[in-house]
């Protein structure tokens, strides 16, 4: 075969598995946020306050987070084909067990979301170092912009099908039984097709000059990294809104809606209405995550390179300088969003869009940032750690902290209102 059929096969395998990687994350998003769309259901089920909800998420990032450190190790040493294909399975096992624990056993079923983060966490530590491997400079730019699409479209599909799917098969169990069946078909074609790239293929001269080195020792490495210690600080942050807002944000506008009503709790809102709220919520999620992604890695790429508007002030920090204005505008958009919620819903809509848009401007781009300073043989342990520090400090614990706030604020009155303010209060005060 000819050098240049090599390369169009070489290429045509890399968007094949760029494609595969796609699909399986946003599988992994859809289930992340299932439990989400169903919220309250699951709340009444297991007869659980707000922290007992907010604790399901915790529990959640913190198996997946523990075990990415290790997945980081395994992923620069081992076969990273199948380190995926274990944690799919165990993910998998897992999701489908928890949705027939009975309402008497909370702890089996919160035992099990912990073990949905182990198999989550093998596959989001490594997917994004293969794709460093297959595609170099403004092609894997575009191609980590590709693969964080299903960020948001997972999240804001994982809203509308599990709220749909229960409320059409009767029940919140159903809508965590939609992802498994879409992993076992995951597995099977990662077994067949997926062709693992050798480590560093798209930057073989840096490979080659580099030893092989300690764990011990790539830890020190990536930590005198200035750019990679303050990225991952500043990305702690976003995940900890973004977390905790996808988390609480349907059930606080399921509060708000039974307010205006004047229901007694948001049991009385018809499943037309609760599905209606997963679906908006989807929507936004998706539609401002798509964007929002897109426009980071453009104008990112824009500004760089000094096209356009761009060219008088053109930059190589680009990327730190989107990654911060996006937070900087997301912080008033949240709190207008919040406060007109109860009051005018379609605005509230309108300004958890633009929130949504302008933390997913950083998505990409942190992730391509760091695979540019790291090289090959430490990119695992680089993602794997940043994945451990972010998710530590942001959306491990932001959604109970705004659980155990909210309970507190409240106290004992369980009224719409006083669930809705008592949410809304907590978000702003953490």
């Amino acid at each position: 075969m000819s050098s240049e059929k090599l390369k169009v096969k070489h290429s045509l395998r890399a968007y094949f598995c760029l494609i595969l990687l796609f699909i399986i994350n946003l599988i992994n998003y859809m289930d992340r946020f299932t439990v989400a769309g169903v919220l309250t259901q699951v709340q009444t089920f297991f007869a659980i306050d707000d922290s007992g909800a907010g604790l399901l998420q915790t529990v959640f990032i913190i198996f997946y987070m523990i075990i990415a450190p290790f997945c980081g190790f395994l992923g620069d040493r081992c076969n990273r084909k199948w380190i995926m294909i274990i944690g799919i399975a165990i993910w998998i096992i897992a999701v489908m067990a928890s949705s027939f624990v009975p309402a008497n056993l909370f702890w089996l079923f919160l035992l099990l979301r912990g073990v949905v983060g182990i198999g989550e966490a093998s596959y989001a530590t490594i997917a994004p170092t293969i794709i460093a491997d297959m595609f170099s400079a403004s092609k894997r730019s575009r191609a980590i912009m590709f693969f964080y699409f299903a960020t948001p479209v997972g999240s804001g599909l994982g809203y509308i099908v599990s709220s749909n799917v229960s409320s059409l098969l009767g029940g919140w169990q159903w809508g965590l039984r939609v992802t498994p069946m879409l992993g076992i078909l995951c597995i099977l074609f990662i077994i067949v097709v997926m062709k693992e790239p050798k480590r560093g293929e798209a930057e073989s001269a840096i490979v080659n000059s580099k030893q092989k080195t300690s764990y011990w020792e790539d830890i020190k490495a990536i930590c005198k990294i200035p750019t990679y210690v303050y990225a991952t600080l500043a990305y702690t942050s976003v995940i900890f809104t973004t977390g905790t807002l996808s988390w609480w944000g349907p059930t606080a506008i399921e509060h708000s809606i039974a307010m205006r009503q004047n229901l007694n709790n948001t049991h009385e809102l018809s499943n037309e209405q609760k599905n209606s709220i997963s679906l908006s919520f989807g929507i936004v999620t998706v539609v401002g995550g798509i964007l929002g992604v897109s426009a980071g890695t453009m104008l990112s790429q824009l500004w760089s390179h000094g096209k356009w508007c761009f060219k008088p002030i053109k930059t190589v920090r680009s990327d730190p300088l989107v990654c911060a204005i996006g937070s900087l505008f997301a912080i008033p958009f949240l709190f207008i969003g919040l406060h007109i919620c109860a009051t005018n819903i379609t605005l509230a809509w309108m300004f958890i869009f633009l929130t949504v848009f302008s933390l997913c401007l950083n998505w990409s781009i942190i992730i391509d940032l760091l695979l540019d300073i790291i090289v090959p043989q430490r990119r695992s342990i680089a993602n794997s750690w940043q994945i451990l520090i972010s998710h530590l400090f942001g959306d491990a614990s932001g959604p109970y902290i705004v659980g155990s706030v909210s309970d507190w604020i409240r106290g004992s009155d369980n009224s719409p209102a006083a669930c809705f303010q008592a949410l809304i209060k907590a978000f702003l005060h953490t």
